[in-house]
């Protein structure tokens, strides 16, 4: 009869799902090798901050299940995280900075006009798995936070020279997440890990992951299209249309 896997084995298994995320997608791949044109990179921005706004929607979809005090009293800090408080700029703003130091104004990132749809289904399909599931299951699915470490540690080493007219305070960003993913994906993970102790739970557990790796791959395809392939025809986030 198999056994299910030991704390430190489920987490290997976990952490072998690595292969499958964003960071290695021909899109990104491009991005840290400097290949992207402002109007990709522009493009990129603005689609991305759909997934930044949906987060703190996410979290408190999921905090809603949670009966326990302490462990929600953690997950609450992932909110003022993204959205901020009083006298404190939170992860939301921060993007949007990112966005004007590319060039971008304001409007045309919170605006969401510029969203692709592709993008917009794929988030969506992630706010909704959160509505629609346990409160464990939606904890698991925040584990491709596993791997974001990395990807933030390549643009703060490669964008300056890379993209050297991007604005440097525009990476803040990055910095910021560096400490607030470490400390998230400790506590997403120890939760997961202590909920997930069958062979069929942690079974489960995998393919939530391969789940949200796909969304994240999604999101980069329907860039992929737009904006390297053209398909179908977009116009550039920073032009206005002349309908």
């Amino acid at each position: 009869m198999q056994q299910p896997w030991t704390k430190q084995q489920f987490e290997a298994e976990l952490r072998k799902m690595a292969p499958l995320y964003h960071i290695n997608h021909p899109f990104q791949q491009d991005m840290n090798r400097g290949a992207l044109s402002p109007e990709q990179i522009q493009g990129w921005v603005v689609n991305r901050f759909y997934y930044q706004v949906s987060i703190p929607i996410k979290d408190s979809l999921l905090l809603s299940k949670i009966h326990d005090r302490d462990t929600r009293r953690h997950w609450i800090q992932r909110i003022i995280d993204h959205d901020g408080r009083e006298g404190e700029e939170g992860g939301i703003e921060a993007w949007i900075r990112l966005g004007e130091a590319t060039g971008l104004e304001r409007e045309q990132i919170t605006s969401l006009d510029h969203v692709l749809p592709g993008v917009r289904f794929a988030v969506d399909a992630y706010v909704n798995f959160v509505r629609n599931n346990s409160w464990q299951d939606a904890v698991c699915s925040s584990l491709t936070e596993l791997f974001a470490p990395t990807i933030h540690r390549q643009r703060l080493a490669s964008w300056p020279e890379k993209y050297p007219w991007i604005k440097p305070e525009g990476l803040q960003y990055f910095q910021n997440r560096l400490g607030e993913a470490h400390r998230d994906v400790e506590h997403g993970l120890q939760l997961t890990l202590e909920n997930f102790t069958t062979c069929e739970q942690q079974e489960k557990a995998l393919k939530i992951l391969k789940f949200k790796l796909d969304v994240l791959w999604t999101m980069l395809d329907a860039m992929t299209l737009a904006y390297v392939h053209n398909t179908p025809p977009y116009f550039n986030v920073g032009a206005e249309s002349d309908d």
